[in-house]
């Protein structure tokens, strides 16, 4: 029967029935999905140039995850959240300083925004750190874990079953045995090394685990397109890590491929981390289908002025939702600008309306500045970031190419007023398909911290400029084409 099957159907009937799916999923694509009409286009002609392996791709990578409501809230979650919502909102109205120098006030559209589209409150902080070394880093990590007394919630994409992430762990089934209460969420991706026995101490110790999209079978993601990209910990329900960090060698600078690995770290102590606790519990009662409460995570913090003086707010978005959080709050900055943007990041494959936005700052008189890595760790990507770099040179923008090991650091800062880091890198993968979280902060004082090792930066880049643009051969222009049409997937 099989053989008969077989003998039937040829590589030309096969080819058929593949290029007839191709054709179905086209016009699913163009008359019941909601991509961006460039995202349907690439898959398109992904589709009908691969179509065999097109049709893996798109069965693996284009899930609609925002249809399936992964983050569901109670009724009585969803009545009490909004309930602070609105009543922040009106606090933003009443309770923000009328001094036009003050910065809430200075910035109180953006701030509304936030409030409004990505439920993000704003909240009142005693302090903010920022660190730029791995080594340093993870050091304070231990530090702060070593002297935690009641919890510690850890949130990463990579945690990788080398020396750094086997002393995390080992450290952590320490803190467990202690009576610690210990949560560890992984991004099952980003995490693949590191497996039960590798966790087998840290569980057997009390401590909890959990992965974000854990396959049925390991290491066969049906969800490999979308991931928590996020990089959180939270310790004591006092101290609030948020940036581009992971638990990995390479990040510590420890990889030759790489060499200096630069990134950014927030450190904060005050309110914020009440939403860093949200956005976290969010996470990890979906991987670990644990029963928890978020309302007894969130209620008890709110707007206070009185509570530190650095306004800061948590603004998380992902797949699960189709705003684009992140993005949003990024060209609210950007277009609120009038002197100056200064943007670190390893990828630059803005969007139209980002890119767009970023071109009217440039030609509006912005001094606009933008880092990229020296070091291509995805080569389609780097080439988009160079091909885009270019597009803003001819704008007025200034490019600076950072020669000094890898450049991940994920940073913006405009006007010397209000800065944000995170998770959240300058493309479309960030702003649509990972899970990402970033911290906006209102206060110069923050802000000059984060533009003086801009400065510094600097002293280990060179301009990249429109002569190296016209020296770029032939093969090299060719490659630059070729990945700015896959822009929409990468």
């Amino acid at each position: 029967m099989l053989d008969q099957i077989l003998q039937f159907f040829t590589l030309a009937h096969i080819m058929a029935i593949i290029y007839a799916l191709n054709t179905i999923i086209a016009f699913g694509l163009i008359f019941f999905d909601d991509k961006p009409p460039t995202a349907t286009m690439a898959w398109i002609m992904i589709l009908y140039i691969m179509p065999v392996a097109g049709l893996f791709l798109y069965l693996i990578l284009s899930q609609n995850i925002a249809r399936q409501q992964i983050f569901r809230m109670t009724e009585e979650e969803k009545e009490g959240m909004g309930t602070l919502l609105d009543w922040q909102k009106q606090a933003v109205k009443d309770e923000l300083s009328d001094d036009p120098d003050d910065l809430t006030m200075k910035w109180r559209e953006m701030i509304s925004m936030n409030l409004d589209y990505a439920d993000a409150l704003l909240t009142g902080n005693e302090s903010v750190e920022l660190i730029y070394d791995g080594r340093e880093m993870f050091e304070r990590l231990c530090s702060d874990i070593e002297n935690a007394r009641y919890t510690i919630k850890l949130c990463y994409f990579i945690v990788k079953d080398d020396f750094v992430g086997k002393r995390l762990i080992e450290l952590l089934t320490e803190k467990a045995r202690q009576g610690v209460k210990v949560r560890l969420l992984m991004d099952a991706l980003g995490s693949r090394s590191i497996g039960r026995s590798e966790l087998r101490e840290l569980r057997k110790a009390g401590g909890s685990c959990a992965f974000f999209f854990k396959p049925f079978i390991r290491h066969l993601y049906f969800r490999i397109n979308y991931r928590n990209h996020r990089k959180l910990a939270i310790i004591d329900n006092e101290i609030g890590y948020i940036g581009g960090f992971n638990i990995a060698k390479e990040y510590l600078g420890y990889k030759r491929k790489f060499g200096y690995w630069r990134d950014t770290q927030m450190i904060i102590r005050g309110n914020a981390v009440a939403s860093l606790n949200e956005r976290f519990y969010q996470d990890w009662r979906y991987a670990s289908k644990e029963d928890l409460h978020l309302l007894d995570q969130s209620m008890k913090y709110a707007f206070r002025g009185n509570i530190g003086d650095i306004p800061a707010q948590i603004v998380s978005s992902g797949p699960e939702s189709e705003k684009e959080e992140v993005k949003m709050a990024f060209i609210r900055m950007i277009t609120g600008a009038r002197k100056s943007i200064f943007i670190q990041t390893p990828y630059l494959v803005p969007d139209a309306p980002m890119m767009e936005a970023l071109i009217m700052a440039a030609r509006s008189g912005v001094d606009v500045k933008i880092m990229i890595p020296c070091i291509p760790d995805h080569p389609f990507v780097y080439r988009t970031t160079l091909y885009n770099a270019g597009r803003l040179i001819n704008e007025g923008a200034r490019i600076y190419i950072y020669e000094n090991g890898f450049l991940h650091a994920k940073t913006m800062t405009v006007d010397g007023e209000v800065c944000t880091t995170g998770s959240t890198n300058f493309d479309i993968r960030s702003f649509r398909l990972n899970f990402e979280s970033n911290a906006f902060i209102y206060d110069r004082a923050v802000t000059e911290m984060m533009n003086e090792q801009f400065r510094r930066d600097m002293q280990h880049c060179r301009p990249y400029t429109q002569k190296d643009r016209d020296e770029i051969d032939i093969k090299e222009r060719a490659l630059e084409s070729v990945s700015r049409l896959l822009t929409e997937i990468l």
